[in-house]
């Protein structure tokens, strides 16, 4: 193999400072929401199961559940803070004042 030439090393840039997409932010939030809910009907089973006072603790957590994973399912970007990350507003000059229409005919 004489003459085979590297393949030129190319310089990949990360940006720590941004965000997730929100594809991947998304995919989270419907985890935490289907684990709550998960929970939940294991509470509901166990009501049905259980005798005595646990059943009533599992029962006021079959209710109490659905409130819950939906607020921490809508939480979502919690860290956005406007202004750090966003776009900036770039500085622009005025342009010069046109001439009258009139001074430009002959």
């Amino acid at each position: 193999m004489v003459g085979k030439a590297k393949a030129p090393i190319i310089e990949v840039f990360t940006i720590t400072g941004a965000q997730r997409a929100l594809s991947q932010e998304q995919t989270g939030r419907t985890r935490r929401y289907l684990i709550s809910m998960g929970i939940r009907t294991a509470c509901v089973l166990g009501a049905i199961v259980v005798p005595g006072w646990p059943r009533w603790v599992l029962i006021a957590g079959a209710v109490v559940l659905p409130y819950l994973a939906v607020v921490v399912a809508n939480a979502g970007r919690e860290n956005d803070e406007p202004g750090e990350l966003g776009v900036t507003v770039q500085s622009q000059t005025a342009l010069p004042r046109a001439e009258s229409f009139d001074s430009l005919q002959p």
